[in-house]
């Protein structure tokens, strides 16, 4: 073994040795096979220093900002894209193609979300027929009622009343004062001093002057206004007085009085935006806009009113009937909801409802797209709950907010009988002139 590590040995150092020469040639003959002249060896080179380093950084850093590369999208340029889409939409609205500060063509309109289950909240005026959208109904309908001065001074000037003034207690406090003056001009009708109220009386400045509407209803049913002397007092002073004319048709003045306490405010009509698809497994998913979400100036003093109460509740124990009751306030929260009914063959029946509204409605809706309204039927919640069209429940309170799907079923009566008749019941339950509308989800 040692021997055999020896012969290692020898054989390495005899590799190791370099290539060999014969025993004839000389040192002095060997020489000219040698490359004359070889470049000696560079040394390798120290790599840069930190400090040049950072110097060779910040340069380029430098020069990558003088000539911009071609980069991927960012979070600031989906903000910037976003800002620019609004800023598109908002000159449309006003008119003007072109986004405001820019002097290049206006760029196709890009897609909002694909797929939005419905295009917004749309209203209709109950005066003009016109669909609103949901900032614009306010503003319509006061145009509308001023409009409708031309035509009807008394309803116009009932109208205004009841819709210009949001506050409902001080609106009523009004609208009874002014029924009692009229009142006392048909009891005693043959009193001058009826006939007559002072514009700067305590009673009139403080629940009827305040109110818009009310002179314009005065002079609308026969009260004009004149300057009067009044006794120890140096000048005149105004007041509303009834003209002959007027007075001449009591009745009149009655049926204008009752108009006046029965009005109710003008309010747009919420527009169902019925629609019907084909049977899809997207019949759960829902892409609502943003009309769903945001909140007007009263809601959000609702909800910061119900919050502060939600704070002095926590400071008391609280029963699961309390916790219940909370939930359900947090459900109305929401001010619309979109429902869908799946029907027996599959197709979804749609509509855009108040929170608010009652389950009944929902039972009408769909009782009006159906070929045999008369039919009785239930609809299902997710998890089979029965909604019983007889229950006073708003959706908000059933949780169907701000979307939901629910199931039609026959009535159990009904199955029966049509199984008792040997046939089987008919799947395809909607009028023909919505089947024909059918759309795609």
């Amino acid at each position: 073994m040692k021997k055999f590590f020896q012969e290692i040995k020898a054989d390495i150092k005899f590799k190791s040795a370099g290539p060999g020469q014969k025993l004839t040639e000389s040192a002095g003959e060997k020489a000219p096979k040698e490359k004359p002249s070889q470049p000696p060896v560079r040394q390798p080179r120290q790599g840069p220093t930190n400090e040049a380093q950072m110097a060779a950084a910040a340069a380029l850093a430098r020069l990558e900002q003088k000539q911009p590369r071609a980069r991927g999208p960012t979070s600031q340029d989906s903000i910037r894209n976003q800002v620019r889409k609004e800023l598109r939409a908002e000159a449309t609205v006003s008119g003007n193609p072109e986004a405001p500060g820019s002097n290049t063509a206006p760029e196709p309109k890009e897609e909002g979300p694909a797929h939005l289950a419905v295009p917004g909240v749309y209203f209709s005026c109950p005066l003009t027929g016109a669909i609103l959208r949901k900032d614009q109904r306010d503003a319509r309908i006061r145009e509308a009622i001023l409009m409708h001065f031309s035509t009807d001074p008394v309803a116009a000037s009932i109208m205004k009343i009841h819709t210009f003034n949001k506050d409902r207690d001080r609106v009523k406090l009004g609208v009874d004062t002014i029924a009692k003056y009229l009142d006392n001009i048909h009891l005693h009708p043959e009193e001058e001093k009826y006939r007559k109220i002072k514009v700067q009386n305590k009673v009139f400045q403080e629940r009827i002057h305040c109110l818009e509407g009310t002179h314009e209803f005065f002079e609308a049913i026969g009260f004009q206004k004149v300057l009067l002397p009044i006794p120890d007092q140096d000048g005149p002073e105004e007041f509303y007085v009834l003209s002959e004319a007027a007075l001449a048709q009591p009745q009149s003045l009655e049926r204008h009085k009752e108009q006046l306490l029965s009005a109710e405010p003008v309010r747009a009509t919420l527009v169902r935006q019925r629609r019907v698809f084909r049977p899809s497994p997207l019949a759960s998913q829902f892409d609502l806009p943003a009309d769903f979400f945001n909140l007007t100036a009263e809601e959000i003093k609702r909800e910061q009113r119900l919050r502060s109460e939600a704070v002095e509740r926590l400071s008391v124990l609280r029963t699961k009937a309390m916790r219940e009751r909370e939930e359900q306030r947090e459900m109305r929260k929401y001010t619309y909801t979109l429902l869908r009914v799946r029907l027996p063959d599959g197709c979804l029946l749609q509509g855009t409802f108040y929170a608010r509204e009652r389950v009944a409605v929902l039972y009408g809706f769909v009782r009006e797209a159906l070929q045999n309204d008369w039919l009785p039927f239930e609809l299902l919640a997710s998890g089979g709950q029965k909604l019983s069209e007889d229950e006073n429940l708003a959706f908000n309170e059933c949780g169907l907010v701000p979307s939901a799907l629910l199931t039609f079923s026959w009535d159990a009566a009904v199955l029966e009988d049509i199984r008792a008749a040997g046939t089987q019941p008919d799947m395809s339950i909607l009028k023909p002139e919505l089947l024909s509308a059918i759309e795609k989800l």
